[in-house]
């Protein structure tokens, strides 16, 4: 994930801004405020996903503290690279001591204490360990947030290659989180759902909520990254096996074809016509009914309900 460059009011003063002009280009969005006083290019702004933009928001916290925040929650995630669902942008997340008083702006504290294990740093930032980490979140987010973040947080530490899941390491992640969400009464029963929920083989966000929407359909038997023998000793592998129901499913969570675009060498053309000649090959050699979905079909369980019926498959219970 490429950073984005935090600019000090004082360093754009001694470039030459004045202060209309920084108003001026806060106005016209060439500038936007990260914090009072420290500023980032609109431009790179615009271009950066959620994670980058608060990890641009701690960075500047970081510039301005005369000691080194730690950071937890939604900030340390994206600190360890995991993806967020609905994140909020605005605001970074901190744990200070319980008797620490006051508030900051675009900051939420967190006031707890931490064992020496649960801080470490990465890149240059002081923020929760891995579990403490996903055991923060599960205890304090929307279960399918909660989920998508330790979904990630399994495939970080048992996927060691596409195919390959260590169950016993995803384990005793698991039972580490849980351990640390248990030393708090404040959302002790959500995280226990949460983290019982997780799995490492979702490979995507859009992979974890489908998960949560296909379990809130009554769908159980639900296998995931299924292995499928392609032609001349190749692999395949599909997002979801609904073993009762003999169907496989594939999350797409944006347009892969665009006409006239390359991709690694390709043009979409190319790549749709792979794609089609794997479907076509899982059909015919399994018999299984195969069905793809995207963001719109997973905002409600409703929406993926009338999808997956399009395609005749519905839950057997």
């Amino acid at each position: 994930m490429d950073a984005i460059p935090i600019h000090r009011l004082d360093d754009l003063l001694a470039a030459g801004y004045s202060g209309r002009r920084v108003r001026t280009a806060l106005a016209s969005g060439t500038l936007v405020r990260v914090r009072p006083g420290y500023y980032a290019r609109g431009e790179s702004w615009a271009a950066a996903k959620a994670e980058a933009r608060i990890l641009a928001q701690a960075n500047a916290l970081m510039q301005a503290s005369t000691t080194r925040p730690i950071f937890s929650h939604e900030t340390a995630a994206a600190r360890h690279g995991l993806p967020l669902l609905r994140a909020a942008q605005d605001r970074v997340h901190v744990i200070v001591a319980p008797e620490r008083p006051g508030a900051a702006v675009g900051v939420v504290r967190h006031r707890g204490v931490l064992d020496l294990e649960d801080v470490v740093e990465v890149d240059g930032m002081l923020c929760t360990s891995l579990e403490r980490t996903v055991a923060d979140i599960s205890r304090t987010a929307a279960f399918e947030q909660s989920v998508t973040v330790a979904d990630a947080a399994l495939r970080r530490v048992a996927v060691p290659r596409n195919g390959t899941y260590l169950a016993d390491r995803a384990a005793e992640f698991i039972e580490s989180a849980r351990a640390i969400a248990a030393r708090s009464a404040h959302g002790k029963t959500r995280a226990m759902r949460a983290l019982e929920f997780a799995d490492g083989r979702a490979q995507l966000p859009g992979e974890s909520v489908s998960r949560v929407r296909l379990y809130e359909l009554r769908f159980r038997d639900v296998d995931l990254q299924v292995h499928v023998a392609g032609p001349r000793n190749s692999d395949y592998y599909v997002d979801f096996g609904l073993v009762a129901e003999r169907a496989f499913g594939e999350f797409d969570g944006q347009i892969k074809y665009v006409d006239g675009r390359l991709v690694d060498g390709r043009t979409s053309a190319e790549l749709f016509d792979r794609e089609k000649q794997r479907e076509d090959w899982i059909r015919g050699t399994t018999q299984w009914r195969y069905v793809r979905w995207g963001w719109p079909h997973v905002r409600t369980p409703a929406a993926l309900a009338e999808r997956l019926a399009a395609f005749g498959i519905r839950p057997s219970e």
